[in-house]
């Protein structure tokens, strides 16, 4: 059995306990999907975890912008983290980024942090028409933090959602397994407070972290009553 990880961005604490529960499962090896940097303080953190253990890795959207020095041209809120993880990110960590592939087969799983027409950065909608065109029959994504099992008969897509920003309202860290015939879904409560207290300390307010309490799809604040223009 393996493991199945994507969307870290910079959660160490959700991370932790993610690799604690595949650990316990005792699984035989451990994929990344992609982001491990963005949003959240802690970068060099899962990087170094991840080159650590060896756990092969692939090119997400945040890893690009920051291995490339580059920025989200869609979101003032992830150019924010952006900058400030830019000044705290090491030089090894960079390169080991930029070293990343775009796409990966392992296990019989054809694997990419977006999706087949675009690796890096397409939001895929699983549908059975999108799957027939391609070749083979388990397929692994992430990018839009949706922990996702879609069974099509011939051909089966996994999600296995964010370990640091889910975005379906689950606020628990989410992976995924796979047994050689079978995907299966896990979610692992983790210190939320944590992640929020490193936030503080390095700048940001809730709105860029309120969010991992409910899971839900965009940031907001901590507390309602906050406003804030983004």
């Amino acid at each position: 059995m393996i493991g199945l990880i994507s969307d870290i961005h910079g959660n160490y604490p959700a991370l932790q306990e993610v690799l604690a529960a595949l650990d316990q499962m005792k699984v035989s090896d451990i994929y990344c999907l992609g982001d491990v940097v963005g949003y959240f303080t802690q970068i060099n953190e899962c990087c170094e975890e991840l080159r650590h253990r060896k756990i092969p890795s692939l090119l997400g959207n945040h890893d690009w912008y920051m291995a490339a020095g580059s920025f989200c041209p869609r979101s003032k809120s992830v150019n924010d983290c952006l900058r400030y993880q830019t000044e705290i990110i090491t030089a090894e960590n960079r390169e080991w980024l930029a070293a990343q592939p775009v796409y990966r087969k392992a296990h019989n799983i054809f694997m990419v942090h977006g999706g087949w027409s675009d690796p890096i950065d397409e939001y895929l909608s699983p549908e059975k028409s999108y799957f027939e065109r391609l070749p083979g029959r388990w397929f692994a994504s992430g990018h839009n933090h949706v922990q996702t099992l879609a069974d099509f008969g011939d051909q089966v897509y996994c999600n296995p959602g964010s370990v640091g920003q889910p975005r379906d309202n689950d606020p628990r860290a989410a992976f995924a397994t796979f047994d050689g015939h079978t995907f299966s879904l896990h979610r692992v409560a983790y210190d939320i407070d944590e992640v929020g207290r490193l936030m503080d300390k390095a700048g940001f307010s809730g709105y860029y972290y309120g969010s991992l309490r409910t899971g839900a799809r965009r940031l907001q604040w901590a507390e309602p009553e906050e406003k804030i223009k983004d």
